[in-house]
């Protein structure tokens, strides 16, 4: 039985354990696992996961086997604006995936372990890459709402972390974050964008809890650590998939323009339209690329 803000009520537990305490993470994801197994689902290579606007893509899988998150063993249901809350798993350009449509968030009250747990989910059936999507805000004045961004490296600053507990005893006690995304699958999406004529921004992503969008301060300071585009995720499924020891590709999708000189800010609303509009061009990279990883 599952909860909300991070507590895991199954059995012999009381209500109030945090799950980051308490849970066993590794065979709650094979137990996940099992339960797709059982609803026809099979081993899937590549894990995908679709942010804010991009799920779309989710159903070009072909062959494929769906379960909403709250169905899933472990899992808990997304509550966020814009994502479906699914997991699919089939066939896209020739490659198996394994495909989020929607993802968990900090501010709908999960705690990071929670949020990254999908991604072990993915790992135990079988995933050795990941590619991740966001919907987010760019810090830089010269891009523009719809442009596509490689995320080069993350700052998070969202004030926690998906490892925090007692050690799952899978991966190492402290997991190594230099080059957390993938060098050779930056070449990749770099040269793929060229022969598609897509315009690629290329940024580190920085990742708040929200859901409250960064005053003007907060967004100076954070164009001053060296960020280029702020949302509220990825960070935590990136680390989960580095502790795995999944290669990571980062896609973002700028929606709107988060520069403190602005005398506007996007709403969510407008953030979602712009994500569907950049939609294509994100579908068609992800697409050209998959047969590659």
């Amino acid at each position: 039985m599952r909860g909300v803000a991070g507590f895991a009520y199954d059995e012999g537990m009381n209500a109030a354990t945090p799950a980051t305490a308490s849970r066993d993470w590794p065979l709650l994801a094979h137990r996940a696992a099992d339960a797709l197994r059982a609803a026809g689902a099979e081993r899937a290579d590549i894990a995908l996961v679709l942010g804010s606007g991009l799920g779309p893509l989710a159903d070009e899988i072909e062959s494929s086997v769906s379960l909403p998150f709250a169905d899933i063993p472990g899992m808990a249901a997304s509550t966020a604006p814009g994502h479906a809350g699914r997991m699919v798993v089939g066939r896209l350009d020739g490659r198996s995936v394994v495909a989020l449509q929607g993802r968990l968030h900090v501010y709908e009250g999960y705690d990071a372990a929670t949020c990254a747990f999908p991604v072990r989910v993915m790992e135990a059936l079988g995933a050795r890459s990941l590619v991740v999507s966001n919907a987010c805000g760019a810090l830089v004045p010269q891009w523009c709402a719809g442009d596509l961004m490689l995320q080069l490296d993350l700052i998070n600053a969202s004030g926690s972390w998906a490892l925090t507990g007692p050690h799952d005893g899978v991966g190492e006690r402290f997991t190594v974050m230099f080059d957390a995304y993938d060098p050779d699958y930056l070449d990749l999406a770099r040269h793929t964008a060229r022969r598609l004529g897509l315009t690629l921004r290329e940024g580190v992503y920085l990742a708040v809890a929200g859901p409250t969008y960064a005053t003007r301060a907060e967004l100076r300071a954070y164009r001053t650590w060296g960020a280029d585009a702020i949302g509220m995720s990825t960070v935590h499924e990136v680390a989960m998939a580095r502790h795995l020891g999944l290669r990571v590709l980062g896609l973002s999708a700028i929606t709107d323009m988060a520069v403190p000189e602005s005398v506007h800010h996007a709403t969510g609303d407008e953030v979602l339209r712009v994500a569907a509009e950049a939609g294509a061009g994100f579908r068609s990279l992800v697409r050209a690329v998959l047969p590659h990883l």
